[in-house]
């Protein structure tokens, strides 16, 4: 319950004591982040800060749709490279060309998508090809 302030009580002598009441009661033991360094305090004023770190948070991009989908297979092809196993290769690549072809039948806001489903089999042949032995 909000307390209110008294009358003839200043402003900050009645925070000051809200303060402290509720640091007797702990409210403020095991803060995240208390006793920390504030992040991005050395780095330059950014009055978008807020923008880009919801955006980090939520995994969203600033890229129109068919950049992003290419940026996506991008990456995507490069995981398939670094997979352990074939049917890791086959997954990663499942997952890219369902949502290549998606994006095909109903493309998506921006620039042209310029986007093919992967080769699976030549992706995974030439996957076998770089590994040792």
């Amino acid at each position: 319950m909000t307390e209110r302030k008294p009358p003839g009580v200043s402003f900050e002598s009645w925070v000051e004591k809200q303060i402290h009441e509720a640091a007797e009661r702990g409210e403020f033991d095991n803060l995240p982040g208390a006793g920390k360094p504030i992040p991005g305090l050395d780095k330059p004023y950014d009055e978008l800060w807020w923008v880009r770190e919801k955006m980090r948070r939520e995994n969203l991009s600033g890229l129109p749709p068919t950049l992003a989908l290419r940026k996506e297979a991008e990456e995507a092809l490069a995981a398939a490279s670094r997979a352990e196993s074939e049917p890791e290769v086959r997954r990663i690549l499942a997952a890219i060309n369902t949502r290549i072809q998606e994006a095909l039948r109903r493309p998506p806001a921006g620039p042209p998508l310029d986007l093919t489903p992967f080769d699976v089999e030549r992706v995974v042949r030439e996957w076998h090809e770089r590994r040792p032995g």
